[in-house]
């Protein structure tokens, strides 16, 4: 086994942390014994890209228990938690991945788990499949398919799709109702202010937030920093969204207007520059600006870098840049994403659907292969419904049935 990881001696750390993310995830829990029972996965090769922490590394150790051989690498050079590749890799599991690695390393650990051969693709921002489209092509012909984790890498691969570019299916794991639904915005929602809490230590009450971005997950920025006690600003392109916003209570305006007001910025739309030149010349004096969108490019870091007059790191995970206009901004985790770049990502119970909707969705291909005649696909209804029921069994809620007569009723024209 080829693995590249820091240090194998960090394992002992790792495992505690799965260990814990073990004992709060239900579903996959039952999932790995099921998985373990039945083999879905007996001779396939996974490879998988995913910020690699805890809960990520304990869908590995499912998708191995259900026969798979992983191959397994981070989706972002800051989110790598270099103890969990270590309990991994002694696991039995080759990881290709380590904490800060340069864009060069991160390429070559993309690569590397590519070069096994996947069976099956696991992806979040779209980078495997972009490689293997542009840089193995010869590797495709033996994927059965994969899915895709998050908003943008979905972008990525309809782009792809709508240019006659996808050559194999892809499962919109992040369309998902028992995903994005709660992933997206109590998962997100609470683990961005986990990530900038930490970081800072600066208090969210009476201060104003601005949250680029309404969907999902920018509805869960927005709602725990009215939670917080701030007053929050949205900033859209969207008009539907921009009018939800208002009527959830929040005020929107465009960026260069809420740059003036914002002490808090928090950009969550998958584009880039929401944060740009123009901005940065009105923006206020001491604004604390963190990107949770997967790439970095939301906020100009580019053009801070080139243009500030001064840099300094105020703590960890503080960068302070002055702005040739004179006032100070303070970027956090290089502005990537926050919740993972400096902090511990999604809590378990939330990572706990959002990855069964995962093992059971590259289950689905398995059992499909050769017989999907599209290359986008929607999560399976009894997918979502599946997750959702086991679910609501372990948190003790049970819910009605429809009669007979009711099905009836409501499949009658005649109403």
């Amino acid at each position: 086994m080829n693995s590249e990881i820091r240090d194998i001696n960090l394992a002992e750390s790792g495992e505690r942390k799965i260990e814990w993310v073990k004992r709060n995830c239900n579903l996959l829990r039952t999932l790995e014994k099921e998985f373990g029972e039945t083999r879905p996965f007996e001779g396939k090769k996974i490879a998988l890209s995913v910020h690699l922490e805890a809960k990520t590394a304990y869908l590995c150790l499912v998708l191995k228990a259900g026969g798979a051989d992983m191959y397994v690498t981070g989706s972002n050079p800051l989110s790598t938690q270099d103890d969990v590749a270590a309990a991994l890799v002694k696991a039995g599991l080759e990881v290709h991945a380590w904490y800060n690695s340069t864009p060069d390393e991160y390429n070559a650990h993309i690569r590397a788990v590519l070069q096994a051969g996947p069976n099956i693709i696991i992806d979040d921002g779209g980078d495997l499949v972009h490689m293997m489209h542009t840089e193995m092509t010869e590797l495709i012909p033996g994927v059965i398919g994969g899915c895709e984790e998050t908003t943008t890498g979905i972008l990525r691969l309809l782009a792809m799709d709508k240019e006659g570019a996808l050559k194999f299916p892809m499962v919109l794991v992040n369309n998902a109702d028992c995903k994005h639904f709660f992933d997206n915005r109590y998962g997100t929602g609470q683990s961005v202010w986990d990530g900038i809490n930490r970081t800072t230590n600066l208090i969210v009450a009476g201060k104003i937030v601005v949250v680029a971005g309404y969907g999902w997950c920018g509805k869960g920025v927005a709602m725990r920093a009215k939670g917080l006690g701030a007053r929050v600003i949205v900033t859209e392109v969207d008009p539907v969204k921009a009018i939800e916003a208002v009527m959830d209570g929040f005020d929107v305006m465009p960026m260069n207007e809420a740059a003036k007001l914002g002490d808090f910025f928090v950009t969550v739309t998958g584009c880039e520059k929401v944060i740009d030149e123009e901005d940065f010349k009105v923006i206020k004096d001491g604004a604390i600006l963190c990107n949770a969108g997967h790439f970095d490019c939301e906020i100009d870091m580019a053009w801070l870098n080139k243009n500030a007059v001064k840099k300094q790191e105020m703590r960890k995970n503080i960068m302070g840049y002055e702005l040739p206009s004179g006032q100070w901004i303070y970027v956090l985790a290089e502005g990537r994403l926050v919740n993972l770049a400096a902090g511990d990502g999604h809590p378990a119970e939330i990572m706990d659907m959002s990855f069964a909707i995962q093992a059971l969705s590259a289950k689905y291909l398995v059992e499909n292969e050769g017989k999907l005649d599209k290359m986008i696909i929607d999560v399976p209804r009894e997918v979502d419904n599946d997750v959702a029921i086991r679910k609501l069994a372990f948190l003790g809620k049970h819910i009605d049935t429809l009669t007979d007569a009711q099905i009836k009723y409501l499949n009658s024209s005649a109403v």
